[in-house]
């Protein structure tokens, strides 16, 4: 049954609601960690919270029932769910920011999606070489394996990235996005990771798939301004460089981590005495020393992530899409914050003791999890560092997408 793309109550949660929705979440989040790691994807019962709480639905359009927030929400609700499950936390900023793409998309295909089901969950992944499209009567067909498919078991649909060859070869490739229903794909299991597990990153491969013009979205429209989408979405959220702000996406996860440890870390050593001489954890000054520098990382890191999408934000809004420059400025900063947070966990790790090897210390799972939120391409500062390094010394960009 079709459900219609407008709530005339106007109910969709607020910022405040939301981000109030989701500290509540926390502490079930907390308790349900450890089988969300040993299911290796998000949990039914998470992925109804987050649908019931209206957090999957925070950068929706508004036309259709979304909060439409502004860009930073995955930040700051990311943060607050990675205190509670880093995985869970990653599956839904992950699938809350395809709802924000999917309205870049023409209006066709988000009615086609929105329409059966606002609530829908949709999958990516933007590996743009795993896939390869040609041009085709009225579309493309598309053929690939593209890994890291975060949140597939949960969703219907999938954004996967490809390039697309040209007849000409002195053409340039085009980089494009192609939406594909779950029935175009095979999902592979192939998730058994070391760090957040529960997030079901999971290969997808399809083979010789017909895409119609309009379930795609040329990267040459996601670099800032105007969209296929802006008819009908022209609020400034769908008008921002979608791959220069990539790494906010999912920075806001490893925050959460560094925040939750420290915090916790301070609660439980103020009481803590040592195992071999009975002093407390807490008086020790490199310890103390050690807090200040993570909480100090942590907080460096959300200033850090918070501006370069309020900067972005109010750039659009003024009319006037970043720069090369600024662009691979908030991929540096990106992958400079994740490191800031990864550093917060290190410290908190070191200071931990043997205790912080046992399962049930949250130390491991937050040292576990934050290495392989830094292990994202997106958060690889050699990467990110050359990427900038170029451009600040004159040279042509390397990354297309931008």
């Amino acid at each position: 049954m079709a459900v219609s793309l407008h709530r005339g109550d106007n109910s969709a949660p607020s910022r405040a609601e939301l981000l109030g929705r989701a500290e509540e979440l926390v502490p079930v989040l907390r308790e349900r960690a450890d089988a969300t790691e040993e299911l290796r994807r998000l949990p039914d019962e998470t992925e109804k919270a987050f649908h019931d709480s209206g957090l999957f639905r925070m950068l929706q359009p508004q036309r259709v029932g979304g909060s439409e927030l502004d860009y930073g929400i995955l930040i700051d609700a990311g943060a607050i769910i990675a205190k509670g499950c880093a995985s869970s936390a990653w599956n839904l900023t992950n699938l809350a920011s395809h709802h924000w793409m999917m309205a870049m998309f023409p209006k066709q295909a988000q009615d086609e999606v929105w329409t059966a089901n606002p609530d829908t969950l949709i999958a990516s992944s933007f590996i743009f070489p795993a896939g390869r499209a040609r041009r085709a009567p009225g579309g493309y067909v598309i053929s690939g394996k593209w890994p890291f498919s975060s949140g597939v078991d949960n969703s219907d649909w999938n954004m996967l990235a490809g390039v697309v060859s040209e007849e000409d070869p002195e053409e340039p490739h085009e980089y494009r996005v192609f939406l594909l229903h779950k029935s175009d794909y095979e999902i592979i299991d192939t998730w058994f990771a070391a760090g957040l597990r529960g997030t079901g990153s999971k290969d997808v491969k399809a083979s010789e798939v017909f895409v119609p013009e309009h379930r795609t979205l040329a990267v040459a429209d996601t670099k800032g301004g105007g969209t296929p989408g802006s008819e009908v979405n022209p609020a400034v959220v769908y008008r921002l460089p979608v791959f220069a702000l990539f790494p906010f996406v999912l920075s806001g996860v490893a925050l959460g981590i560094a925040e939750g440890i420290v915090g916790d870390y301070v609660d439980a050593a103020r009481s803590r005495v040592t195992n071999y001489t009975g002093a407390k954890v807490g008086d020790f000054q490199a310890v103390q020393i050690k807090v200040a520098e993570a909480s100090a990382a942590a907080q460096g890191a959300r200033l850090m992530m918070q501006n370069c999408c309020a900067e972005a934000t109010a750039m659009i809004a003024d009319g006037t899409v970043p720069d090369i420059e600024r662009k691979v400025s908030y991929r540096r900063d990106g992958a400079f914050s994740v490191g800031l947070c990864t550093k917060a966990v290190d410290l908190i790790a070191g200071v931990s003791g043997a205790g912080g090897l046992y399962n049930r210390n949250p130390v491991q799972r937050a040292f576990r999890d934050v290495h392989a939120v830094n292990a994202h391409i997106a958060f690889n500062m050699d990467m990110a560092g050359t990427a900038y390094g170029r451009v600040a010394m004159g040279h042509s960009p390397d990354n297309p997408t931008l």
